[in-house]
Parts: structure tokens; C-alpha cells; sequence
């Protein structure tokens, strides 16, 4: 059974003066990245229209103060936890603390393999094919290089793989070759920077295109191209962040896939809302049964992205994720609704 504490502690602690009959905590793994911004605001609302209350800690990049943080979020009392893993393998004794207390546990864009823990995600294989198909498209011969996410979080390698499954025939025939792939550790810009300075150097700059598993790691490499005099190759992302967007309408990005953080973060409210409330995973509206690639059944919900390049930048303005002027920052004579 779940330990509860007394009213008048938990208020204390949470810096409240009254105490939600729910209370949902989500521990971020780094919330100094742009996008988690508009999930905390999605989530915030969820729990809002929910009844619930939000509690939150940030772990900055550290898996062991995301434990740390996870105890603490258990010891103020709350009834569910939204989990964004910054170690996907290094949080199982947060989720086992958690089972141990009947808290329910989504993981939260990124994998956590326990089947204990309600997986809440975009189609991240698909948002890899969207990126390297845009890239393929754009760019169907020449010297490509795989700049991937971090190597402790699995969405680099579902990502890695959707990307493979689109160039992987023209591989084969020799019309692409993979120059340069590195992770990017904690999906930093500045890491995937390094990288892409490192490879350019390596292959004396001989790069046609680059699939960059995600805005942030977009940012990084665009930068290593520019210093080069090199910007306007193919460059892929993901995430729908503003600067990257402003690079599609500039030219300087060819696709960053939109995954609507505003839809992710509303749904890991409800369905924290719905949990606590003793809802089974399995009846949460748009669940299903998934294997993970180390063989857990899982119960999980996978929305829709949306890739986004010069052709439909419309798209993201009209949904009100962008304002215009943002999007067309410095654009000159570019495509709609730019021009």
C-alpha cells in the first residue's frame, strides 16, 4: 500500500496552502531544453482540468540526482509520477520505489523497459524514416553522416533504425555512403557540434547530406556546416523547435519532424489523472500491448508525427506553435508563408 503522508507535512513540503485530493510529480531529466518548456505547460494544464496538483524537480543531466529527485517526489506524497528518463537503465530502482509504494509510473517519451511502467511516446522509428526520407529526397547520392542521439537513451537507437530502413537500399548500391555516426552524449548541441567537426575533418569536408536525429543535435551540426561555408546541405531534425523551424524557412534545415508537445503533455495528464484514479493501463483510451526491444510487453500509447520542411511550413503557424514572425526571422524570398 502507498504510504500517505498527513496533510499539514505535505502542504509544508509542496510550499502550498492546501493539498490536491490528487498529485501528479514529474521528474525531468534536463529542463534547460527548449522543448520541455511545452510539456510542462501541456502536463500543467492536463492535471488542472484533471483536479490535480503538479509537483516537479529537474535533474540536469544527472541519473543519480533523477533518483534522488524521484524519492523525493515519492516522499511528498504523490499519487502518480511522469517519468522523462535521463538513463533509461539507471532509473529501475525509481520505478521498483514507486511499485513498492502503488504508484503509478508513465514513462515518458522515453523508454523506461519495466512493465510496470504505462509507455507514453511518439512513433519515434517513424520519426526516423520521416527524417531520412526528407534527407533522401533531397539528396539521393553522396556521403552521408548518422549524427545520433545520446547513447542512454533508446529513442536514439529507434530512431537510428527508421532512419536505416529508408537508406538502406541505396547503401547497399553504393549511392550512399556513411562517412561519419556518433552519438551525441545528453543530446547536446555543442556535443553533436564536436562531432560534426570531427567528421568534416576526417573526410576533408567531402559531406553531402546529414541525418541529425534531433533539433538540438540539428542546431550543433548546422553550425560545424556554416563555419565551413557548407550551410544549405540536407540537414534532418526533430521536435519542432522554433530556431530549428526559422532554419527550414532559411534553408539551412531540410525537415524538422513535428512531434506537438502540447498533445504529449496533455495526454501524460490524463492518463496520470486516470492511473491514480484506478483506471488499468490497459483501458486507457489509445492503449495498446508493445514489446520492447529487450522482449517486456508493455502497455503503451504512440502518437502521430508530423514531418515539417519548406513545403508545409504553414502548417505549424496555423496550429499556433510558431508565431509568424518567428518563423520567418530573417527570411528573405523564401517559401510560404515567408514570402
Amino acid at each position: 500500500m502507498k504510504k500517505f503522508l498527513s496533510i499539514s507535512v505535505a502542504a509544508a513540503l509542496m510550499g502550498t496552502a492546501a493539498f490536491a485530493e490528487t498529485v501528479v510529480g514529474v521528474s525531468w531529466s534536463n529542463f534547460q531544453e527548449e522543448r520541455w518548456k511545452t510539456d510542462e505547460a501541456a502536463i500543467k494544464s492536463a492535471l488542472e482540468a484533471g483536479g490535480a496538483e503538479y509537483i516537479s524537480a529537474d535533474a540536469q543531466s544527472s541519473s543519480a540526482k533523477q533518483l534522488a529527485d524521484i524519492e523525493s517526489l515519492i516522499a511528498q506524497g504523490v499519487d502518480a509520477l511522469i517519468i522523462l528518463a535521463q538513463d533509461s537503465q539507471a532509473i529501475g530502482p525509481a520505478v521498483q520505489a514507486a511499485a513498492d509504494e502503488g504508484i503509478p509510473v508513465i514513462a515518458y517519451d522515453r523508454l523506461i523497459e519495466d512493465d510496470r511502467a504505462f509507455y507514453l511516446t511518439f512513433d519515434n522509428v517513424e520519426v526516423g524514416r520521416m527524417q531520412a526520407r526528407a534527407v533522401f529526397e533531397a539528396m539521393p547520392k553522396g556521403n552521408y553522416v548518422m549524427i545520433k542521439g545520446s547513447p542512454t537513451d533508446p529513442n536514439a537507437d529507434f530512431l537510428r533504425g527508421g532512419q536505416q530502413e529508408i537508406i538502406q537500399a541505396a547503401v547497399d548500391s553504393g549511392d550512399v555512403v556513411i562517412v561519419g555516426e556518433a552519438y551525441t552524449d545528453g543530446w547536446l548541441p555543442a556535443n553533436a557540434q564536436r562531432n560534426m567537426e570531427q567528421i568534416l575533418t576526417a573526410n576533408e569536408n567531402n559531406v553531402d547530406a546529414v541525418v541529425a536525429s534531433n533539433d538540438g543535435t540539428a542546431g550543433g551540426v548546422v553550425a560545424a556546416l556554416t563555419a565551413q561555408g557548407m550551410e544549405g546541405i540536407p540537414v534532418s531534425g526533430q521536435d519542432g523547435d522554433h530556431a530549428a523551424l526559422n532554419r527550414v524557412a532559411l534553408g539551412t534545415q531540410t525537415v524538422s519532424v513535428w512531434k506537438d508537445a502540447r498533445e504529449l503533455g496533455k495526454a501524460a495528464g490524463e492518463i496520470a489523472v486516470a492511473l491514480s484514479g484506478g483506471t488499468a493501463a490497459g483501458d486507457v483510451e489509445g492503449a495498446v500491448s508493445w514489446t520492447s526491444p529487450g522482449g517486456t510487453e508493455m502497455t503503451s500509447v504512440f502518437l502521430a508525427p508530423v514531418p515539417i520542411t519548406k513545403d508545409n511550413l504553414s502548417v505549424v503557424v496555423d496550429a499556433g506553435w510558431i508565431p509568424l514572425e518567428d518563423l520567418c526571422q530573417g527570411v528573405e524570398n523564401g517559401p510560404a508563408p515567408c514570402n
